[in-house]
């Protein structure tokens, strides 16, 4: 029996194709490395998430976040589970390779690897040096299992288990970035340190780059969907063979961004998956969102234009959104609560005719500033995506608001929806727009609002979005909540059983910003906070699903300069959703005291 055959048992919407018994690697398609921005201090990564600096640091796992392993949980094996942490011998690591029989799977290596272990991964080509992840710590000794997995005929996709010796019984996807075939092991990591078995997949191709969508739609299905989903089958089929006669209790899942989506597309189409779900910044309504994304070059024009913006007027713009709305949440800090509050008019900032031209701004360009703002609306009037929330034009100014094309519209439109490498980012229209919408290949939009099946086997949805999100604005999210809402009829709450919606004041893309963004998301978001499950939306999930703990607010901490041994800046309580962060006292607007969730 095929891989694809005991997939489509287990699901009978996938699609049809045949697959051998051949399981000879077949490597991706080769392709050219994205080309990385040139300012040193803010550029786009690959997987969607913006990052200050050229550093990415990873925190020590502390004796008291592993000490989370072994919960209070609420009864029965689950209890169980987490009170004994399997182990294994050096020994069981090696022979699963020989000893682990599945279709379509090979796997190329089975490594035992101590705690503290710095990996070297593989950057032998192009692409997988364009990941930027040339090695990755092992927080806990585990079993490092590299899988060659075959989907069709014509695809394929690299996986990774990470099994550690202090399982806990629990399952643990991760997810993707942008157009990235980049398997994230800082999540994988993140999750084995919590006793989780961990899987990664390379989303069906390597590199940062979507050119091996060009003509091969079955490799866009496992960027769509396909990937992840494999993942899951086959990462807890070979949990179950390496911890024999252990049972496996709960099975979750954490990603961001293209990651969110994952997540969510498999919560629609696979609810049997996962009893848990953290979501991020999901990007949905991907074909859409990728149209947009390509909209702002039209709007701002080349940087030879006179419509385009500097970054330093930008800053300008910045600084005058937050004289008109930073204070509507009760307090002027910096940080807009709820960006939606904000009606931002740039006519402030008119150079007057009398005026000297400095720290204001032309006619034409505040007409720009008016329509970077604007919802991206299709000939016919129709919303094509919402508008870009005011308080990212810092971090946009060298991500959207370049005047060069958006890398990832290019390549989804290139070599996906039209499978024509002439095209260029300044054709697009709103006509090109309706034609990927319509087009979506494998489904890739995620935006069903039916998750009955998911509610019904008592699966549960932590949703997050940081509202001051410079690649995915965070007024894609609560639309697709309301989306949920109406489609099952439910108000929130009732949609509360299920699924919580917090919006994440002044963070960035999936991490980073100006407000209190560490909320225990990744791994880099656990340095030096406290560990539990108010302040980790993970361990909250796990709360939640096998004690019944839902959250009512999510706790984050922001620490000078985003550097620990500085100290805590402030701590905030982020509110679920459709409540709002309001001051109560502006005075200690540091303390999460002085906040209040309102209506």
């Amino acid at each position: 029996m095929s891989l694809q055959t005991i997939l489509t048992s287990q699901h009978t919407a996938l699609p049809s194709a045949g697959l051998t018994s051949d399981t000879t690697p077949v490597f991706c398609p080769a392709q050219t490395p994205r080309q990385a921005s040139n300012d040193a201090y803010l550029h786009i990564k690959h997987d969607f998430r913006v990052v200050v600096g050229s550093s990415v640091h990873m925190p020590a796992i502390t004796a008291r976040m592993r000490s989370y392993i072994l919960p209070l949980l609420a009864s029965g094996t689950s209890r169980a589970l987490a009170q004994q942490p399997a182990s294994y011998s050096d020994s069981a690591c090696s022979s699963i390779a020989a000893s682990f029989d599945y279709p379509d799977v090979t796997i190329n290596f089975a490594q035992a690897i101590p705690a503290g272990t710095n990996i070297t991964l593989d950057q032998s080509t192009p692409e997988l040096a364009s990941c930027t992840r040339p090695s990755q710590v092992a927080p806990v000794d585990l079993c490092r299992i590299a899988m060659f997995v075959k989907t069709t005929e014509i695809s394929n996709i690299t996986l990774e288990a990470w099994l550690p010796a202090n399982w806990t019984g629990r399952f643990l996807s991760t997810g993707n970035g942008g157009l990235s075939g980049c398997i994230q092991y800082e999540d994988i990591a993140y999750g084995t340190s919590l006793g989780f078995a961990t899987v990664g997949a390379n989303n069906g191709h390597n590199g940062t780059r979507g050119t091996a969508f060009y003509k091969n739609a079955e490799v866009v299905a496992d960027f769509a969907w396909r990937s992840v989903h494999t993942g899951v089958v086959v990462g807890k089929a070979i949990t179950n063979a390496f911890y024999a006669g252990k049972e496996m209790g709960k099975s979750y899942y954490v990603g961001c961004s293209t990651g969110g989506r994952q997540g969510l597309k498999m919560v629609q189409d696979f609810p049997e998956h996962f009893d848990g779900a953290v979501v991020g910044a999901p990007a949905l309504a991907f074909n859409n969102l990728s149209s947009w994304s390509g909209s702002f070059l039209l709007k701002t024009g080349p940087t030879n234009s006179s419509t385009w913006l500097n970054p330093a007027e930008w800053a300008l713009v910045h600084s005058d959104i937050l004289a008109q709305c930073d204070d509507l949440d009760g307090v002027a800090d910096g940080i807009l609560e709820d960006p939606t509050m904000c009606t931002y008019k740039p006519v402030n900032l008119l150079c007057s005719p009398s005026g000297n031209g400095t720290n204001c701004l032309t006619a034409t360009k505040v007409e720009t500033v008016a329509k970077v703002f604007e919802p991206y609306y299709g000939a016919n009037g129709s919303l094509i995506f919402p508008r870009m929330q005011p308080g990212s034009e810092l971090s946009d100014a060298f991500i959207y608001y370049t005047g060069q094309p958006f890398p990832y519209t290019t390549d989804w439109y290139r070599y996906t929806i039209l499978n024509d490498t002439t095209w260029q980012a300044s054709e697009l229209n709103s006509e090109y727009a309706a034609i990927a919408s319509e087009t979506d290949p494998s489904g890739i939009s995620t935006w069903k609002g039916d998750l009955s099946a998911y509610k019904n086997k008592g699966g549960k949805i932590l949703h997050y979005h940081g509202q001051a999100d410079s690649i995915i604005t965070s007024t894609n999210s609560p639309r697709y909540y309301d989306h949920v809402s109406t489609t099952m009829g439910l108000p929130p709450k009732d949609l509360d059983e299920f699924y919580r919606f917090f919006r994440i004041s002044g963070m960035d893309h999936c991490s980073g910003g100006v407000g209190a963004w560490q909320i225990g998301q990744n791994f880099a978001s656990t340095a030096n906070v406290t560990e539990d499950a108010q302040n980790n939306v993970l361990l909250r999930m796990i709360d939640w699903v096998e004690s019944g703990e839902a959250p009512d607010t999510v706790t984050g901490t922001k620490f000078v300069n985003d550097t620990a041994s500085l100290g805590v800046d402030f701590v905030r309580n982020h509110c679920k959703y459709p409540l709002r962060n309001r001051c109560k006292d502006a005075a200690n607007y540091q303390s999460p005291e002085a906040w209040e969730c309102v209506l």
